[in-house]
């Protein structure tokens, strides 16, 4: 079974029996022949078992959950962006709030196995929607250092859900296929741009603009390019994810965990490009 660059996917079944409509085409979605580091694959488990009041998760499932997810976040950020507007006070407290709750729904839901619930779900999203709404203010609020003009953020939108919609089109397509070697390649990056950017925020500290992975120069720029293409091809794991689920018949509820992952990089996403954007807006 092939893991994820997104946290909230885990324990996906490992057998790929007959399902439901899915987001990829065979070729993308079939399974490889190994696993992740060359092993062979282990004997193939039982697929999802629903009870009588239950039914397997479609695509219908995914697509609705998902909606609903984004929805709530949207509603929750337009809160934000407008209180922050007339009250740039709760600028700070709503983003460091807002990105801490989010960070501890997601462990939660991680580490605690709750990824289907629904209440964590959502909560994350009126978080995160906080948290957006107050950060997508200051990125573009010369009061707060910003470049001035909202069209920023309708472009940071615009540009999330290209490659959104970009790298679904890929994975249906079955342009690249995600095997067990670029599943790997993806965690690595992944990891690599954690630690640069914690030992970023750490040396900020103590040096003006730390290791200058966020000061709007050329490594900047360059890292925010990076970023940003690692969480377009976690997309791809995203999908293969989701894919595997609904061939293995999970439950209709594990349509909430797949909402969940891909809301998680939607939000990694969208603050990247805004950023990148307000580099190129900065006088």
């Amino acid at each position: 079974m092939r893991t994820t660059s997104n946290p909230v996917f885990r324990n996906l079944p490992k057998q790929e029996g007959n399902g439901y409509a899915s987001f990829g085409s065979a070729t993308a979605g079939a399974s490889q022949a190994t696993q992740q580091f060359g092993q062979p694959q282990y004997a193939p488990a039982e697929p999802y078992q629903t009870g009588p009041t239950s039914r397997a998760m479609t695509i219908d499932d995914v697509v609705t959950k998902t909606g609903i997810t984004l929805g709530v976040l949207t509603i929750s950020a337009l809160v934000s962006y407008f209180l922050v507007n007339n009250n740039a006070d709760l600028a700070a407290p709503l983003v460091i709030g807002g990105g801490l709750v989010g960070l501890v729904l997601v462990l939660v839901a991680t580490f605690g196995r709750k990824m289907d619930n629904p209440a964590i779900v959502l909560a994350y999203a009126v978080a995160e929607g906080l948290f957006l709404g107050a950060l997508s203010f200051m990125f573009t609020n010369v009061q707060f250092g910003g470049v001035g003009g909202s069209a920023l953020i309708a472009q940071a939108v615009l540009g999330t859900f290209g490659v959104f919609f970009g790298m679904l089109v890929v994975y249906k397509t079955g342009a690249i296929r995600v095997t067990p070697r670029l599943t790997r390649m993806i965690i690595g990056a992944l990891i690599g741009v954690v630690v640069l950017a914690l030992g970023n925020l750490v040396a900020s500290f103590f040096v003006d603009g730390g290791l200058g992975l966020r000061d709007g120069g050329t490594l900047a720029i360059i890292f925010s390019l990076v970023c940003i293409g690692i969480a377009a091809f976690s997309f791809l794991l995203d999908f293969d994810a989701a894919d595997q689920l609904i061939r293995a018949q999970a439950p209709e509820k594990a349509a909430w965990g797949v909402a969940f992952g891909l809301t998680v990089t939607l939000v990694w996403l969208y603050v990247e490009i805004l950023r990148l954007l307000s580099y190129f807006n900065n006088d």
